[in-house]
């Protein structure tokens, strides 16, 4: 019985397979940057360095943006990613009594 041969590709079939490599890799990129900069904010607010836990604050809300903004990661994922983080670092900041 005679083998099956691999099925012809199109141009465009082969093409969309190469866009899709680039793409997965640029997004994989971008999700690891935000889990990365995630872990540096729940380091500092683990040794509670408020400064430094705002300033890594800071960086992972623009990356968490930006992801969302291109699609990377869904903007209500981003939201929930964002509002989390923020509570953790305003939990170990002093309140701000009236």
């Amino acid at each position: 019985m005679p083998e099956k041969s691999a099925p012809n590709k199109s141009k465009s079939a082969m093409k969309r397979v190469r866009q899709d490599k680039v793409k997965a890799l640029k997004n994989k990129s971008a999700k690891n940057a935000i889990k990365t900069l995630t872990k540096k904010v729940e380091a500092e607010v683990a040794s509670k360095n408020s400064d430094s836990a705002k300033t890594a604050l800071e960086k992972v809300v623009s990356a968490i943006d930006r992801a969302a903004r291109k699609g990377v990661i869904h903007r209500n994922t981003a939201s929930r990613k964002i509002s989390n983080l923020t509570k953790r670092v305003n939990s170990m900041l002093p309140s701000e009594a009236a």
